[in-house]
């Protein structure tokens, strides 16, 4: 689950340190409100990619999506790539919880099975 949830906040640091000129730019924000919003979103991902093996980690995850949706607001496609962000978030989280599940069974059954050695 760690490392599929590192790699969404990953590519999404790179997103929202890319979206900063295009506030700045095309959104007309002020540097002084687009640099601290975007660059601190990009922290905080980054921040959250080396927690992820503590719980916080995913509680300052998940803020980073709402962050990178609510940019959305001032930078209309940053909805959809917000929620896109957002949906692979949630999707890394339940895949990496069966895939830990599933690893967990295969090792009980592996443990349980009797070894058998055989001799030629």
């Amino acid at each position: 689950m760690r490392s599929l949830a590192s790699i969404v906040l990953a590519f999404e640091s790179v997103v929202l340190a890319l979206v900063t000129p295009v506030m700045i730019s095309i959104a007309d924000v002020r540097p002084a409100i687009a640099i601290p919003t975007c660059l601190g979103l990009f922290v905080l991902a980054l921040l959250a990619a080396g927690l992820l093996r503590f719980q916080a980690g995913y509680v300052l995850g998940s803020v980073v999506q709402v962050g990178a949706v609510g940019l959305g607001f001032v930078v209309p496609v940053m909805f959809v790539l917000g929620i896109a962000f957002a949906a692979f978030w949630v999707a890394a989280i339940v895949l990496g919880r069966r895939i830990e599940a599933a690893k967990k069974a295969h090792e009980q059954l592996s443990s349980a099975a009797p070894t058998t050695s055989r001799e030629s």
